[in-house]
């Protein structure tokens, strides 16, 4: 009795030790190794567990463990319950990720059942509930790894299933090892070690098959700003008017740098989302400003702004605006749960006073691409705008490339998550994203970090968070899609019936199995059948 407590005590420790170090693998640290590790232990964990409860509430254990740590910047100006209960409701998918490998190590080849049980738990996440909840997906932490090309064949679910498998087939491998005295186990370590070699080694192969940064079928030059913001915080818009400010003084001064000869005429300008948080389209002050900025700079930009909609909701949109006014714009059409808009307001305001905070905004429509004709003349150029919390969601590009993208963008609001993690976690998808696309692409944010990401997911430029700054660079213009982007989210959904499917067919033996004979554990703790 004495010897199961220590085992359990072990395997709890064990899980958390999982999630932490699932967790260290995301930005801004670069141990991108250590996830397939953390998916080993948990699986082993899991494994281990008498019953499949015990494999969920060691799998809850592990993504308290990574998301608690993960997500504090929810909290920054709220009070610690929405990270809490926020951290809570993802943790719970990673216990059910725990609960579906006890049940599916009664087959054989069970390390590639849990690999796709890791997918279907990760697309329940970012799918339910309010629209799910995509951060933190393995493929995130990767954007240094060498898994990340593989992102060009089958976008983050299919990086995210390559770190799971490779974890998997290493607790595979651990176990078989352990238990190598069995009859077939010498097959199963051979063929676990080459899922566990193979697999970020063709990560690294496809490197060579990514594009070369500058190669397009032309380029154009494309200027971020970012114009920071008087406070950080919930209330940092109380100065609407500063905020706007700030991004036309430095595009002003691009402008006096491209008139000096120091700075190369931009073909578009990028501001930041929230960079006008009042409406240009019903406020005459900010709409003649912002054209006479377009027509210091010469050159179209991208205007973040918030329009007021008749019956009092808001939109959240990027404006291509030029020296004769708006022209296209993008209105951001995934929203922020609990941040730009507040599900059962009525019900949320009994537990927060922060409930009547939150925004009344509504999504938008459209194709995800605005067109700009350049600065310095021709043709219109279709720019992917995900604003945002969108860049989490494998849809927002998908749309944008489908529409003729050749360029992509996200511009972001950070200022309301103060000096945290979230900018550089946001970065990573960014990186992810370019990969996916094969599209190079521009990061504006208004208080940082903002960036330039050539095609192969490399940072080519980024600047210091909390000061007022601009990147330049000439970028090029890909019409070429990726596999990726031709397959759309046929990999995710492939890979999530085989979970589904296999999923109940080890339901339906583990029952039978219970029916026939008791469960038990033996000496070593590993769940036998006798």
């Amino acid at each position: 009795m004495l010897g199961a407590r220590w085992r359990v005590c072990g395997r709890i420790g064990a899980a958390i030790i999982a999630g932490l170090l699932i967790f260290a693998s995301f930005p801004p640290r670069t141990c991108w190794y250590l996830a397939p590790v953390g998916i080993a232990i948990l699986a082993l964990v899991a494994r281990d567990a008498a019953r499949p409860r015990g494999g969920f509430g060691y799998g809850l254990l592990a993504g308290l463990g990574f998301f608690l740590p993960l997500l504090p910047w929810t909290g920054i100006y709220v009070g610690p319950v929405p990270w809490l209960a926020l951290s809570v409701a993802c943790a719970i998918y990673i216990g059910l990720f725990g609960l579906l490998t006890r049940v599916l190590t009664i087959l054989p080849g069970w390390p590639l059942w849990a690999a796709l049980a890791w997918t279907l738990t990760e697309w329940l996440r970012s799918s339910f509930p309010f629209g799910g909840f995509p951060w933190g997906r393995l493929a995130f932490g990767q954007a240094d790894g060498w898994y990340l090309p593989i992102a060009m064949l089958g976008g983050a679910p299919l990086v995210s299933f390559a770190v799971a498998l490779t974890g998997t087939a290493l607790a595979g491998l651990i176990v078989h090892a352990r238990n190598r005295s069995r009859a077939g186990n010498r097959r199963a370590i051979v063929a676990a070690a080459v899922v566990v070699v193979i697999i970020p080694i063709a990560g690294v192969t496809l490197r060579a098959a990514l594009p070369a940064p500058d190669d397009g079928d032309r380029s154009i030059t494309v200027a971020t700003i970012q114009g920071s913001v008087p406070r950080l915080g919930l209330d940092f818009n109380a100065q609407r008017r500063a905020v706007l400010d700030n991004h036309i003084r430095r595009t002003e001064e691009l402008a006096r740098a491209v008139a000096a000869g120091t700075a190369t005429q931009p073909d578009v300008v990028i501001w930041p989302e929230n960079s006008s948080d009042i409406d240009p389209l019903r406020n005459v002050d900010a709409y003649d400003e912002i054209t006479a900025t377009a027509r210091a700079v010469r050159a179209p930009i991208l205007v973040g702004a918030v329009l007021l909609n008749d019956d009092r909701t808001d939109t959240n949109s990027v404006i291509a605006w030029d020296a004769t006014g708006p022209g296209e714009r993008h209105d951001k059409k995934i929203i922020q749960p609990f941040g730009e808009y507040l599900p059962m307001r009525g019900f949320f305001r009994h537990f927060s006073s922060y409930a009547d905070r939150a925004g009344y905004f509504v999504p938008g429509h459209g194709s995800g691409v605005v067109r700009v004709r350049p600065g310095r003349g021709g043709d219109p150029v279709a720019i992917g705008v995900a604003t945002c919390y969108e860049v989490a969601f494998d849809r927002a590009f998908e749309d944008s490339i489908r529409a003729g993208a050749g360029l992509l963008t996200v511009p972001t609001n950070n200022a309301t998550f103060g000096d945290s993690d979230m900018t550089y976690q946001q970065l990573a998808m960014s990186r992810v994203r370019a990969v996916e696309h094969g599209r190079a692409l521009a990061v504006a944010a208004t208080t940082g970090v903002s960036a330039i990401i050539t095609a192969d997911g490399q940072v080519r430029q980024q600047t210091a968070e909390f000061v007022p700054a601009a990147l330049e660079a000439k970028l090029p213009l890909r019409h070429d899609t990726t596999v990726a982007s031709e397959v759309g989210p046929l990999p995710e959904v492939v890979l999530c019936i085989l979970a589904a499917a296999v999923t109940v067919v080890a339901a339906f033996r583990w029952r039978k199995a219970r029916v026939s004979r008791p469960i038990d554990e033996d000496v070593i703790g590993d769940p036998v059948i006798d």
